[in-house]
C-alpha cells in the first residue's frame, strides 16, 4: 500500500507540518528577531547554503525573499564553498550564513561552516535543521541561532520532501519575523490549498507518471526556477536515474537546452502567478506545442492560465491568490515533482524509500573527505 511508504507519507504530511513549523518560529519571535536584527544592522551579507536539495532551497529563496529584510541574499552551495572558499569570502567579509541541513551531519554542511569561519573576517550562523541529534543542532555559540523543525521533517526516506519544503518556509518566516503574526494566515491558506490540490490531482499525477517517458524537463521563472531544480532532482533520484531530468527558466530554455525535447519527453511547466511573467511563459509553451512532439505536458499554476487546452495534458490548479507572498507560494509547486518521482519509482519497479539499486546515492552523503 502507498501508505506503507515513508516517501508517500512524507509528501502528504507537508501541509500539516508547515503549520507546526509556523508555531515553532512564532513562539521564538523575540529571540529570532533580536538575533537577525543585530547582524543585519551591522551590515552582514546573507548567504544561503546547503548541498543538493538543501542548496536548492537557497536557489529559490535568493529571489523569493526580495521584499523582505533578507533581500539580496546569495545562494552558494556548500559544495562550492568547501572547494574554493576564497572565491566568495575574505578577511573583510561579514557573513550571516544560513545553513540548511536535514540531518545536520553531512560532511559538506559541517565543512562549509568551518571553511567560512576560517576565511571570512566575521561570521554569524543560522542553522535550520530537522534532526535534534545532528551536529548542527547540538553546536552552540553566541553567534549561532539554531532553528529545529518538527521531528517529522527529518525524512526517513532517501529523498528530501518534508525537509525541503519546511526548511524553505522556515527561512521565509525568519525573514518576515518582524510581522510573524501576520504570516499565520498565509501559512494556513498555503497548507489548506496544497492539501486540497494533493488530494484532487493525485490520481492524475499517477496517470502521467505511468506514461512511458525517458526524459523530463521542468521549467520555472524566478523562484520557480529553483523549485524546478528540486522537482528535477526528485524525479531523477527516485527513478535511480532511469528518467533523465533537466530544469531551466522559460526564457533560458530556448538557448540550447531545448535540444533535449524529443517524443520521449515529459514537459512540466511551473507557471508564475504574475501575469507579466506569464506572457513569456505562455509563448514558450505554445512554441513547444507547435514545434515539438512530446509524450505529455503538465502545467502547474495558482490559477489556470489563458492558453489553449491543447497545449497541455494536465493542468494542476492550486487555487492560491496572486497576493500570496512568493516566498510561500513558490513551495506550493514542489509536491508535483515529489509525487511524480514517487509514482514513477513504483512504475519502474523500484522502492521510493530506497530507490538506488546501484548504491550510488544514499540518505546522508558518504565518501567525502574534507581537506
Amino acid at each position: 500500500m502507498l501508505t506503507d511508504l515513508h516517501t508517500y507519507r512524507e509528501i502528504k504530511q507537508q501541509p500539516r507540518v508547515w503549520l507546526e513549523a509556523y508555531q515553532i518560529i512564532a513562539s521564538r519571535k523575540e529571540e529570532i528577531k533580536s538575533f537577525t536584527d543585530k547582524w543585519l544592522a551591522l551590515g552582514y551579507e546573507i548567504v544561503l547554503t546547503g548541498a543538493g536539495t538543501s542548496a536548492y532551497i537557497g536557489d529559490a529563496l535568493q529571489t523569493a525573499l526580495h521584499d523582505t529584510p533578507f533581500r539580496g541574499a546569495k545562494a552558494i552551495a556548500t559544495t562550492d564553498i568547501i572547494t574554493t572558499p576564497y572565491m566568495y569570502f575574505n578577511k573583510d567579509s561579514k557573513v550571516l550564513l544560513v545553513s540548511f541541513g536535514r540531518s545536520g551531519n553531512s560532511p559538506e554542511s559541517l565543512g562549509a561552516v568551518k571553511a567560512v569561519n576560517k576565511t571570512a573576517g566575521s561570521i554569524a550562523h543560522i542553522f535550520i535543521t530537522c534532526n535534534a541529534e545532528g551536529e548542527m543542532a547540538l553546536t552552540k555559540a553566541s553567534n549561532i541561532l539554531t532553528v529545529l523543525l518538527p521531528p517529522e521533517t527529518n525524512d526517513v526516506s532517501l529523498a528530501m520532501t518534508s525537509s525541503y519544503s519546511t526548511m524553505l518556509l522556515a527561512c521565509s518566516l525568519i525573514a518576515n519575523i518582524d510581522k510573524i503574526e501576520d504570516q499565520k494566515v498565509h501559512i494556513e491558506l498555503l497548507a489548506s490549498k496544497v492539501k486540497a490540490a494533493m488530494d484532487k490531482y493525485e490520481e492524475a499525477i499517477k496517470g502521467i507518471a505511468n506514461l512511458d517517458f525517458k526524459r523530463a524537463i521542468f521549467l520555472g521563472s524566478g523562484p520557480m526556477k529553483g523549485v524546478a531544480e528540486e522537482c528535477r532532482l526528485k524525479l531523477q533520484e527516485l527513478t535511480d536515474g532511469e528518467v533523465m531530468c533537466a530544469y531551466d527558466s522559460f526564457l533560458g530554455f530556448r538557448h540550447g537546452p531545448k535540444a533535449l525535447v524529443n517524443p520521449q519527453s515529459l514537459m512540466v511547466y511551473l507557471v508564475s502567478p504574475n501575469p507579466d511573467v506569464q506572457r513569456y511563459e505562455k509563448d514558450l509553451i505554445k512554441q513547444v506545442k507547435s514545434n515539438n512532439n512530446v509524450k505529455a505536458s503538465v502545467i502547474v499554476c495558482f490559477s489556470k492560465p489563458d492558453i489553449d487546452p491543447s497545449c497541455y495534458n494536465l493542468c494542476i490548479e492550486i487555487g492560491l491568490p496572486l497576493e500570496l507572498p512568493v516566498c510561500y507560494g513558490c513551495v506550493s509547486y514542489v509536491f508535483v515533482g515529489q509525487m511524480l518521482g514517487c509514482f514513477k519509482s513504483i512504475e519502474r519497479g523500484l522502492c521510493p524509500d530506497s530507490p538506488s539499486v546501484s548504491g550510488n546515492i544514499s540518505r546522508v552523503v558518504e565518501g567525502v573527505t574534507l581537506y
